[in-house]
């Protein structure tokens, strides 16, 4: 039994002894009653907003998740055929933090991105510029000694 119905029921109980509304005890009860009923049908509301909106937040959550999945499909994407063979860890689609000196935002980029040598922050519009050597292992000249297994 929720909230709601057990309202009803003390309702039916107290009409079922028949109160006298004249005498103190009954008024005092019956206002009582009434309280309580007014403070269930205020729950009940609550509970109906509450459902609501948490229908609501998981149809955004539902959305988000089509939308990173969109977004973020090609960036993470496992499948992808890289240029060399070898395990060092340079080759592998590296995922760059930097931070905004100007607006302390921060920005994820890949090594490509790092190539180009700059930027414009998306935050704050400030031109950024990045010193990056790029990958010279021995299948693609960075370096790096090739591991075998």
């Amino acid at each position: 039994m929720d909230i709601c119905e057990k309202i009803a029921y003390i309702k039916g109980l107290a009409e079922g002894l028949k109160l006298d509304d004249t005498k103190p005890e009954g008024k005092v009860l019956a206002a009582i009653i009434d309280l309580l009923g007014d403070i269930t049908d205020e729950i009940c509301d609550i509970e109906e907003g509450c459902e609501e909106i948490i229908e609501q937040i998981d149809a955004v959550d539902e959305d988000l998740a089509d939308l990173e999945e969109y977004v973020y499909e090609d960036e993470y994407d496992d499948d992808d055929d890289d240029d060399c063979d070898c395990d060092c860890d340079c080759c592998d689609d590296e995922v760059y933090e930097i931070e905004c000196p100007a607006c302390n935002d921060v920005i994820y980029l890949d090594e490509e991105m790092l190539e180009e040598e700059g930027m414009v922050c998306p935050n704050c519009g400030t031109e950024l510029e990045f010193d990056f050597e790029g990958c010279d292992c021995e299948c693609c000249d960075c370096g790096e000694e090739e591991t075998e297994e």
